[in-house]
């Protein structure tokens, strides 16, 4: 009888956790990239991020990773050259979008934007840091996948020894082919795509982010 207790008081506040999301500007929630998470559970060939217990890493392929939730489905893509290379964009808000804005802190850059797609779905498109997601979302569950989104993109670390290396020895000659992460969604054929290759990972580190 306790354990039903339990689930059901963390059920609830997790739904509680979701409904002051909802209420939330967006704004309020992409404001969160700025933040800093210093813990990863994820690491990659040259770079890391923190993932919370509520999504797991469904497929990755070299510097693309499926992720999963409950709800949505999240397309990480993370280009190694362009953080290498320093490489700059330009970002112009489109005005005809549910939302656009620039992200920028420092010498990190990026966009976020969302636009209403087919079936009433909103895709969400966030960039920073040399790293994308892309999430296609209802509406009344944009604030909360954002909220991952933003989460995952503040926590990526680059390890610059590796990155050098791969450099070096052109592992990376071909990743510019693959995804360009500086370029928005114009049609519905040329996003969410990833290759077939796949692992899969869980983890089961607390979601302190939704919960707040």
């Amino acid at each position: 009888m306790k354990i039903k207790y339990i689930m059901l008081i963390s059920i609830l506040l997790v739904l509680c956790g979701c409904q002051k999301l909802n209420d939330k500007p967006i704004d309020s929630i992409t404001n969160k990239i700025y933040e800093t998470i210093d813990n990863a559970n994820v690491f990659r060939t040259g770079y890391s991020y923190y993932l919370p217990n509520s999504l797991a890493v469904k497929e990755y392929n070299d510097f693309n990773d499926v992720i999963e939730s409950d709800e949505n489905i999240f397309y990480l893509y993370v280009d190694l050259i362009s953080y290498y290379n320093k490489k700059n964009f330009n970002f112009e808000k489109s005005y005809d979008s549910y939302y656009s804005n620039v992200l920028s802190k420092d010498d990190k850059t990026g966009y976020v934007e969302i636009n209403l797609k087919e079936n009433d779905k909103y895709l969400i498109e966030i960039m920073y840091n040399y790293a994308k997601i892309e999430v296609m979302v209802d509406k009344n569950n944009m604030n909360v996948a954002l909220n991952y989104a933003v989460g995952i993109l503040r926590s990526i670390k680059y390890q610059d020894s590796i990155i050098e290396h791969l450099v070096s020895s052109n592992v990376l000659s071909y990743q510019e082919e693959i995804y360009d992460i500086f370029t928005k969604v114009k049609n519905k054929e040329n996003y969410l795509t990833v290759s077939d290759d796949s692992n899969v990972i869980e983890d089961d580190i607390k979601d302190n982010d939704l919960i707040n």
